[in-house]
């Protein structure tokens, strides 16, 4: 198959917020959280107590099932408290940071086999780093994946742009390829042949383009070698191959990121250099009324003033709440400050815009309408609508025949956009998902 895919589906939401290439400045929390329901498929137990002392690679959770999988701090300093939510379930871990940082040494040593390549992985706590499909869940250390698969870019909106926020991480990724391919092949995905990441040695390189999801591991999976039943794929984001790599190359574990403050509410869009588990009122001055999103708008989690910053973030959008309501609505012969998908609208004449949005849905859930829109923002060889409605059923079977075992809800998100119906079709997905997990694991 070649390695040049040009992607025609799809669509690019031109939302106002991109942040600029510079970074703003660093935040340096006096608190940081480590949060076990940033991990699919993790059940944590707690290996600390308030009042121990932990340095920058100590574990601080393990999983139940598979004990070798382990939590670690980012920082040195002190637990200062164990969150507990509903019927005691472990919600974070808070950590208060030291002036001055210690790390864990796990030795600078490239590994030279795959057996050494997961026990670094493992003991530094990076394996949480690696995403199992299908399903989406946590790595399994006993298995061997077909291939490992990398997006060296992403499309989704207002997204951090990879050449910028890790262009001086290129050494430390080649670290990360090296050490992953000692488990199995690894893939990368770039979108240009001139792209900083095009010369990894010890991977297979492929450039993809197109518009929003051609950035999707998943959806470059399913052109490059599509998941079947019983096959096994694991998949990292390029932020967490550079930490991967680092760990291996220093021995020190460090996931300082540069965080892409977005959104048509930011004060002022731009980077900020920022650990996981920092707090959002650390990051950013949120007005009353906008609402917090850890990722990007059609993805993220909405975090709040109060939030943490998840393990698998580099993007916090800010976008006002749609609590107004509008005059006349869609009926208006003429809505210039709204986006449409379709020629509802004159948005069409005008491609270059960028638009003010909020979270107004502008409507309410209704009846099922079938239409093609969703397979033109899908660029999968699956049929969107059928799946969406095997997984409202419940119908394994016909999960299984319209390609449940290929898609994670984030590879169907723009299908939430473009819904005339209004249906919370990530959710849909992931419900179906739960239920292979139950019935099929």
């Amino acid at each position: 198959m070649s390695n040049n895919l040009a992607l025609k589906k799809g669509l690019d939401i031109p939302i106002k917020g991109a942040a600029a290439p510079e970074v703003a400045g660093k935040v340096t929390p006096d608190i940081i959280a480590v949060k076990p329901t940033d991990f699919k498929g993790l059940v944590p137990r707690l290996l600390v107590k308030e009042g121990d002392k932990v340095l920058a690679g100590s574990p601080l959770m393990a999983d139940k099932m598979r004990p070798e999988i382990l939590l670690t701090s980012p920082v040195s300093g002190t637990v200062q408290q164990v969150v507990r939510g509903e019927k005691r379930k472990l919600l974070a871990v808070l950590v208060k940071a030291d002036e001055k940082q210690e790390a864990v040494d796990f030795g600078a040593k490239a590994p030279a086999s795959a057996e050494e390549a997961k026990e670094l992985l493992l003991k530094s706590g990076l394996w949480c780093a690696l995403v199992q499909r299908p399903y989406g869940v946590m790595a399994a250390p006993d298995a061997t994946p077909k291939a490992i698969f990398v997006s060296a870019f992403n499309t989704a909106p207002l997204a951090a742009d990879s050449e910028f926020a890790l262009a001086d991480a290129v050494k430390d990724i080649q670290a990360g390829v090296n050490l992953l391919s000692r488990i199995a092949p690894v893939h990368i995905s770039v979108k240009s042949e001139s792209s900083a990441f095009a010369k990894l040695q010890n991977a297979a390189t492929h450039v993809v383009t197109g518009r929003h999801p051609a950035g999707n591991v998943g959806v470059q999976i399913s052109h490059i070698a599509p998941i079947m039943k019983g096959d096994t794929v694991w998949t990292v984001s390029l932020l967490l191959l550079a930490a991967i790599g680092h760990v291996a190359s220093t021995g020190k574990l460090d996931l300082t990121r540069k965080v892409a403050v977005t959104g048509p509410a930011a004060p002022k869009p731009a980077y900020i250099q920022a650990l996981p588990g920092t707090p959002v009122k650390d990051l950013v001055k949120a007005a009353e009324g906008v609402r917090v999103i850890g990722g990007d708008a059609l993805t993220g989690e909405i975090l709040g003033a109060e939030g943490y910053l998840g393990f698998f973030d580099n993007q916090l959008t800010l976008l006002r709440e749609g609590d107004a309501r509008e005059w006349f609505g869609w009926a208006k012969p003429f809505r210039p400050k709204v986006h449409s998908s379709s020629w509802c609208y004159f948005s069409w004449l005008t491609p270059g815009k960028k638009y003010d949005m909020d979270t107004n849905l502008h409507g309410g859930p209704r009846a099922f309408v079938q239409s093609k829109c969703f397979e033109d923002v899908t660029p999968m060889d699956i049929f969107p609508i059928y799946l969406i409605k095997a997984c409202l059923a419940g119908d394994i079977e016909k999960m299984e025949k319209f390609g449940i075992y290929e898609v994670l809800p984030e590879d169907l998100a723009l299908c939430d956009y473009v819904d005339p119906s209004k249906n919370e079709i990530q959710a849909i997905i992931q419900k179906g998902i739960d239920l292979m997990i139950k019935e099929m694991a």
